[in-house]
């Protein structure tokens, strides 16, 4: 399990797109979004490139702190 530090998710719809963003990241699964806290927990299927949640991120319009 991985957790990671998102900036600019202001609502619901910002949680969702989160989610549906890092799903599409190869590895990544069970992504659990935590609107407040601007955090975001998912499971690892073997390693998951970093640069590539970023990349994914920033293409949705936010920031991977």
């Amino acid at each position: 399990m991985a957790t990671i530090k998102i900036k600019g998710m202001t609502c619901q719809h910002c949680a969702i797109t989160v989610t549906e963003t890092l799903m599409a990241v190869e590895g990544v699964t069970n992504v659990r979004v935590d609107l407040v806290a601007g955090t975001a927990t998912f499971d690892e299927e073997g390693p998951v490139d970093t640069a590539a949640l970023s990349e994914a991120l920033e293409q949705a319009g936010y920031e991977m702190e």
